[in-house]
């Protein structure tokens, strides 16, 4: 009989297992995105990007603002350290070299000359840069400090503590600065600490006014008005997000009235209301020295340049302050002095 055939397929016409497709083909062939490249491509964005320039840097394109930075660090540092390096050198009388000129014979101490009584002119001019600076910084300090926080607070509430903080201000300002401190130094004993606390009080309407406007201007900004509606209390607000930016605006006020503050000093001193004998400061030196000046001119002049440079200096440092502490006029420090405009401020971009 013939043998029946069955129906079973053949397993030798199955298809190998062997052709299948690999599955690791199919992956590398995908579109994926490769990460080196995306890398690549954000280091080359963010190498593309502008760097923001320093404030060094800016300061070292200005010439005259590095210099007068220069001058008042040396001031800052001989007040500091100038007091503990010369001892009672200040105060140390030599009759026998009375009014003698400036020469290197008797060393660094002879450099400048003497005065009248013998006491060397440069121990006396450190010696008076640190009394000076030690009233003219504290007043300028807390009166920027009570009259900022003042100006903030009237100036974000407005109303009527703006109205009050504003009228007394009015009535500071309506009477002069310095008639103020003479009457009240008469009235009390001259010295350092009535000083201080004098010129503080009557350049607080400087900063109180300031800081209103800035303030005033800032409250409605949209982005106090979303911290106001998530709830923020209003000391937070002023001082998380106004105060930073009236912040520049108030340090240069405060750096020209440094200026202001040293000169009414030093003219308090000549008047001979302010820094009293032994101690000793620039105004109180002019003003030793003025029947003097035809024979020994040094013990004038040389303490009236020290002023003169301090307060040109100062003002130099803080009209680029104002610059650099504006994003939108920072940029001009940032070019070459030969192409700076000075026409209204324009982007970089657009300048030729």
């Amino acid at each position: 009989m013939p043998r029946e055939e069955t129906d079973a397929p053949d397993v030798t016409n199955a298809p190998d297992a062997t052709n299948a497709p690999d599955t690791t083909d199919v992956a590398d062939t995908t579109n994926s995105p490769d990460t080196t490249d995306v890398a690549d491509a954000a280091g080359g964005a963010s190498a593309a990007r502008p760097r923001r320039p320093s404030h060094w840097r800016m300061l070292g394109r200005d010439r005259a603002a590095a210099v007068g930075a220069v001058i008042i660090a040396v001031v800052a540092l001989v007040a500091l350290f100038g007091r503990p390096a010369i001892g009672d050198r200040a105060r140390r009388q030599d009759l026998d070299a009375s009014l003698r000129p400036p020469s290197l014979d008797d060393g660094v101490y002879g450099l400048l000359g003497t005065d009248v009584l013998g006491r060397s002119m440069v121990a006396r001019l450190v010696e008076a840069t640190a009394t000076t600076l030690s009233v003219a910084v504290p007043a300028v300090l807390c009166s920027l400090a009570i009259g900022s926080a003042l100006g903030l607070w009237a100036g974000y509430h407005g109303g009527r503590r703006e109205s009050v903080a504003m009228r007394v201000a009015d009535v500071i300002l309506s009477f002069p600065s310095l008639l103020i401190a003479v009457v009240v130094l008469y009235v009390f004993s001259p010295s350092a600490l009535n000083l201080v606390l004098i010129l503080a009080v009557t350049r607080i309407p400087v900063y109180l006014r300031t800081a209103r406007a800035e303030a005033a201007e800032l409250r409605s900004r949209l982005f106090v008005d979303a911290a106001r509606t998530f709830g923020t209390p209003s000391r937070m607000i002023i001082y998380r997000h106004v105060l930073p930016i009236a912040l520049p605006t108030l340090l240069t006020v405060a750096t020209l009235d440094f200026c202001f503050v040293m000169l009414t000093e030093s003219s308090l001193s000549f008047l001979g209301i302010g820094i009293q004998p032994p101690d000793v400061s620039w105004g109180l030196m002019v003003a030793q020295g003025r029947q003097y000046l035809q024979t020994a001119w040094w013990i004038t002049v040389l303490p009236g340049l020290a002023i003169v440079l301090t307060t040109v200096s100062a003002t130099v440092l803080a009209a680029w302050a104002r610059i650099a502490t504006d994003p939108a006029q920072r940029w001009r420090l940032t070019l070459p002095k030969r192409r700076r405009p000075r026409s209204a401020p324009v982007p970089p971009e657009m300048i030729p």
